[in-house]
């Protein structure tokens, strides 16, 4: 499945995730304290242990859940490339807030004493197979002898290994998180027009990329770069996007192709790249502004 260009480039936000989950869990591994994140109602309601909501979050209880993690959240770095880092910032702590809510509630009404949430980013990575369900599309099919698959198969085999990972204690939060994205993909409070100061994105692209090869830096130039999408500038494409004119080349095929992978017609890909100038930030506002409506 193309989803882009490999690497974090154009996904500061995702990096940084990646890069805390990674810490996070190696410290708490190797110090035997991984097991121990999972908190229950009493941890929270009765000891006060508040510490746990934040520390679970970026903290995965084995390694096996951590390599299926890592890859997941790897592979949704496309919708960060779609959205933009900022809009992006959003879903995530939107995804996180709304699920760790609904987790406490689920804890309330199931009432067992002895079940504990278990730590790891679940919610976060559950949310986003909402937009994958509906957003992504199937680029290849296959079968292996009488069974049909597509491309799109092993990313849900991954997260149903999650899912099950650890029975009620991993469901629950997996079940929170795909609610999380539904009233996210609903525009529930109008969230998805909710936007943080740019700085915020800004630092944790700061943030991540000394630790990450040699990836350049946000404020290196990168317009026109094939297959690279910019993160938005915080600005609202309301119709307004330049005309296109006589001297603007066709646009380069590499850029279509990027376009195409994220789920755009070729020919409105095109259209949008003549009109932006070759410019695909923009070309990708244009489009996601064009399916808004």
């Amino acid at each position: 499945m193309n989803v882009g260009p490999s690497g974090f480039n154009n996904a500061p936000v995702t990096r940084a995730l990646v890069i805390a989950c990674t810490l996070f869990t190696i410290i708490f591994g190797v110090r035997g304290r991984a097991n121990q994140l999972g908190w229950s109602y009493q941890d929270i309601f009765q000891k006060l242990q508040i510490w746990k909501l934040i520390i679970s979050a970026f903290t995965f209880s084995s390694t096996p859940e951590l390599v299926f993690g890592l890859y997941l959240l790897y592979y949704f770095r496309v919708f960060e490339r779609q959205i933009g880092s900022n809009k992006y910032s959003v879903f995530l702590l939107f995804s996180f807030v709304v699920s760790l809510l609904l987790e406490v509630l689920a804890l309330q009404l199931i009432k067992d004493p002895s079940l504990s949430i278990l730590s790891g980013p679940y919610g976060l990575i559950f949310s986003s197979f909402v937009p994958f369900y509906l957003d992504i599309p199937v680029s290849t099919r296959f079968r292996i002898l009488s069974l049909h698959f597509s491309d799109k198969t092993f990313i849900y085999l991954a997260g149903l290994q999650l899912l099950f990972s650890s029975w009620k204690r991993s469901i629950v939060p997996g079940l929170c998180g795909i609610i999380a994205g539904c009233l996210y993909r609903l525009n529930i409070f109008r969230i998805r027009r909710v936007k943080f100061p740019e700085f915020i994105t800004s630092f944790f692209a700061r943030l991540s990329w000394p630790l990450m090869g040699n990836t350049p830096p946000p404020s290196a130039p990168a317009r026109n770069a094939p297959g690279n999408v910019p993160i938005f500038a915080g600005r609202q494409m309301e119709g307004n996007y330049p005309a296109p004119v006589l001297s603007t080349p066709e646009p380069p095929e590499d850029a279509i192709a990027m376009l195409v992978s994220m789920g755009f017609d070729r020919n409105s890909a095109r259209e949008a790249l003549i009109h932006s100038r070759n410019d695909v930030n923009i070309a990708t506002n244009v489009l996601l502004e064009s399916q808004s409506h």
